[in-house]
């Protein structure tokens, strides 16, 4: 699911501060977002093929409704580069809480997402709860660290109240195993030539997957597949966890 370089840069509209707790550094820019559950789940429609009629460059042109995608000026995946990034010391640990909750998997085609069909915790930004919603898995990586693509990313999606977004994203690389991605993985292996069959999968505690809260990078984007809808708070998780190869 490779992404067109085109949609992969750090354009001069990011303002990514880099916060510095306890010698570790983290990043930072927020806003809110709408409709970031509501992501296309018929791949069909577009494609992550560079060069394609239906491919990234051209999202924008294939519906209405997807201009975004081509005009937008605050689009992700980006680059995190930490030569762009300020630094923002009072940024503090990531305020989240996440509890166990029954739990269902799906092949969307695009990704594979984990839905909680009860409460599963919540993440704090600016005094604002955004309730966890779903987590799903890219591979490779949508984001890029300094210029670099990695194996695998965890988006953990927030809705607020209001329907505003905020999603956690963890970048893995390839060595030792992850608690949250084994206890999946003979789900995901399943799932693999089942698009779009829900399976449930009993009860998942997302708190394997949120990352290290001591380092990350915070900036405002939008949702990575059409309609590209921007008001996006995207925090990205510093440290890279590794990932068993199979």
């Amino acid at each position: 699911m490779c992404e067109c370089v085109s949609r992969i840069t750090t354009p001069p509209w990011v303002v990514i501060l880099l916060a510095v707790h306890a010698t570790i550094s983290r990043i930072l820019c927020l806003t809110p977002a709408a409709r970031a559950q509501q992501e296309i789940d018929d791949e069909s429609e577009f494609s992550y093929d560079c060069g394609a009629e239906n491919g990234p460059e051209n999202w924008g042109k294939i519906k209405e409704e997807w201009a975004m995608c081509g005009t937008g000026r605050m689009q992700s995946p980006i680059d995190l580069s930490d030569r762009h990034a300020a630094q923002a010391p009072n940024l503090g640990y990531l305020n989240h809480s996440y509890l166990p909750a029954e739990a269902s998997i799906v092949n969307r085609g695009h990704d594979i997402a984990v839905t909680f069909q009860g409460g599963a915790g919540s993440l704090w930004i600016n005094g604002t709860a955004y309730h966890l919603r779903q987590v799903h898995l890219h591979s490779p990586s949508e984001h890029h660290l300094n210029g670099r693509q990695y194996s695998l990313e965890i988006h953990m999606v927030h809705l607020s109240a209001e329907n505003k977004a905020a999603v956690i994203g963890r970048l893995y690389k390839i060595g030792r195993r992850d608690h949250f991605r084994h206890k999946l993985e003979p789900y995901l292996r399943r799932m693999a030539d089942m698009k779009e069959k829900d399976e449930k999968v009993g009860v998942v505690d997302p708190w394997e997957a949120r990352g290290d809260g001591q380092a990350y990078y915070r900036y405002m984007g939008s949702l990575t597949t059409p309609a590209c809808d921007e008001g996006v708070i995207w925090t990205v998780i510093k440290r890279l966890p590794t990932l068993l190869r199979c």
